[in-house]
């Protein structure tokens, strides 16, 4: 572990002194020694580095990358940048990084792009890739048409290994990968696949329906992205097919869109769980405005669930008038079972997300969370007790009775019984019904025991000190 700590602090240096030498050539207008620079670096890098140097000087040092190169950097660049270039374009420098852009990434780049923008692209390339791209616009969002890729290596059944290579050479400089081959009959129907380590240890003559594995993990083009994702992450693949409702091969989803959509679902989740909606764009590049539009909603609905709370505390005004130093201890409640609701409830979302659990699950759940909630309100209520005598009387001389000091300590063990009961089984209830479980996290449910845990607070007072 210290090794890959000190492989990655040393990387990290190395492409510090990289960009660092990028710019004093760039400042000495050496762009020959930057172009053998920029060809040692990765595309991802080099994007990085772009992003620290004047925008108006970016079409230049662009200009610089060999055409395979300049294609993978445009693919990791931002939004901005990439309008920026293409704007600076002639028509047959765009055609020229175009043509090595994949389709699926030709997608993600138009999507960001205002319609004029979109116009030139899309007149820069091939009726073909037009086809293609549109095809792949005209899913749902969110499946896995959406995110698919039209370029891979498909075989004929009926192909021998030697033809198997011989296509591979032909073609697989413009796939995404070559490491699978998919195998289609005469129609495209998925058949199986075939990998490179198996083509290569076979005889030449063998027949790809031979050796092929007829075992396919596929999906479909309507499946959730996410779903696929999972089945990606879930059987360790490097892509799975994908098929349209006739069993046709139509595209695959690689692992490195898998990962994209893993990392903004989980960004998205994030913001869902903290009550603020997912933005669109990176926080420094995201306006005062949108960011506004993304909290205010949800403020103002925690505001005006907050009045509830508000309203209980008003209704026991007289008993707290007779017991004021019950008063004291409404944040502590409040907050203990806050605190554990939203333990509960981001367990279970994480378990949804990862398909550990399902609603048919959810009486498992619910016993396991009870027996949770009651060690730990047990626990909790000893330790409130005791920080009551030791702390509030003997240190800050309070003197709080030991009746209300019952009354406290019943409340904090049931109050974190609730919790966890409303923790777990919302986020269930949310996925059941076609919710995100995700907004069911920390904020809302904090809303919902603040006022639960006040009435339990005020009834157990109201019964045992007669207030």
């Amino acid at each position: 572990m210290q090794d890959d700590i000190e492989f990655a602090t040393e990387a990290e240096d190395l492409l510090e002194e990289k960009i660092e030498h990028a710019y004093e050539l760039i400042e000495n207008k050496d762009f020959a020694k930057l172009k053998d620079l920029l060809e040692e670096m990765e595309p991802a890098d080099i994007a990085i580095m772009l992003e620290e140097v004047p925008i108006d000087k970016v079409p230049l040092i662009f200009r610089v990358l060999p055409k395979e190169l300049a294609a993978d950097t445009f693919v990791e660049m931002d939004t901005d940048q990439q309008e920026v270039l293409i704007r600076a374009f002639s028509d047959e420098e765009l055609e020229a990084v175009m043509s090595d852009v994949f389709v699926d990434d030709t997608v993600d780049i138009i999507e960001e792009m205002p319609a004029n923008v979109v116009r030139r692209i899309l007149r820069s390339i091939s009726p073909e890739r037009r086809a293609k791209i549109n095809d792949i616009m005209n899913y749902p969002e969110d499946s896995a048409g959406s995110i698919m890729s039209t370029e891979y290596v498909d075989l004929t059944e009926t192909a021998t290994v030697s033809d198997a290579f011989g296509k591979i050479r032909e073609t697989g400089l413009n796939k995404e990968t070559v490491y699978t081959c998919y195998v289609v009959d005469r129609n495209r129907k998925l058949l199986g696949l075939v990998t490179v380590m198996t083509l290569l240890t076979s005889p030449e003559t063998a027949i790809v329906s031979e050796i092929m594995d007829d075992n396919v993990i596929y999906t479909t083009t309507d499946s959730d992205k996410e779903d696929v994702s999972k089945l990606i992450e879930k059987y360790d693949l490097l892509a799975v097919p994908v098929v349209d409702r006739e069993h046709r091969l139509v595209g695959i989803v690689t692992v490195d869109d898998a990962i994209d959509v893993i990392q903004e679902e989980a960004e998205e989740d994030f913001a869902k769980m903290n009550a603020i909606t997912p933005l669109e764009k990176p926080y420094l590049k995201t306006s005062v405005f949108n960011i506004w539009k993304a909290r205010i909603p949800w403020l103002m609905l925690m505001m005006v669930s907050a009045t509830f709370t508000g309203m209980i505390i008003s209704s026991f005004e007289s008993a707290l008038a007779a017991q004021v130093v019950l008063t004291a201890f409404i944040p502590m409640l409040m907050d203990t079972g806050g605190n554990s609701g939203s333990q509960a409830s981001v367990t279970i979302i994480r378990g949804l997300s990862l398909g550990e659990i399902e609603f048919k699950d959810i009486l498992k759940v619910i016993w396991k969370e009870a027996r949770v909630s009651v060690l730990c309100g047990i626990s909790l209520a000893a330790a409130t007790f005791a920080k009551i005598m030791l702390v509030n009387n003997l240190l800050l001389h309070e003197n709080v009775s030991w009746m209300v000091a019952l009354v406290i300590c019943i409340t904090m063990c049931l109050t974190i019984i609730i919790a966890k009961f409303i923790g777990c089984t919302l986020p269930l209830l949310a996925k059941k019904i076609g919710f995100d479980p995700a907004v069911m996290a920390s904020p809302f449910i904090t809303t919902i025991v603040d006022a639960v845990s006040l009435l339990i607070y005020f009834s157990i007072a109201r019964a045992l000190l007669n207030i």
